[in-house]
């Protein structure tokens, strides 16, 4: 007696296991959706005075000279100045020499903020500037922030 499995139903097998694999348990890291508030609306009028602002002292910092094989740090600081609470959804850099951390909770208006960036010059020589993406619920919905530096050979001056 042979078995047939029609493809149809082997697909929704498949799909239905990689969903239930990918399901996160740990409810705690979730935030709730009444405050992310998407301003933009088919007639393209946007109100965006409720919305969260992203106010960052300067977003780009030059750490100078660096020897090869340094690792350095920078806090980016901002201030949440608009009306509602800033949610980050994401941090990304152009290189894995760059790490950054940020808040996972929300910034209420008015709060301050720091976005740290960790940068590993291993294996760099020369100028180098790094971008910084920051995705958060503002409008605009990103931020680009930028380090930069001169990395020598530890041989040469600093």
């Amino acid at each position: 007696m042979k078995l047939r499995i029609s493809y149809p139903l082997l697909l929704v097998l498949i799909v239905g296991c990689f969903v239930a694999c990918n399901s996160s348990g740990d409810k705690n890291e979730k935030i709730s959706t009444d405050l992310v508030k998407n301003p933009n609306t088919a007639s393209g009028v946007i109100n965006s005075g409720q919305l969260p602002a992203m106010k960052f002292e300067e977003t780009e910092h030059d750490f100078g000279k660096l020897i090869q094989g340094e690792t350095v740090s920078y806090e980016f600081q901002f201030t949440n100045s608009g009306k509602s609470d800033l949610i980050i959804v994401d941090v990304s850099t152009s290189c894995g020499c760059t790490v950054p951390s940020f808040p996972k909770t929300p910034i209420h208006s008015g709060d301050k903020g720091v976005i740290k960036v960790t940068y590993n010059s291993s294996g760099k020589h020369g100028f180098q500037s790094k971008n910084i993406l920051v995705v958060a619920n503002t409008q605009p919905n990103t931020t680009l922030l930028r380090i930069k530096a001169q990395v020598v050979s530890p041989n040469s001056e600093k």
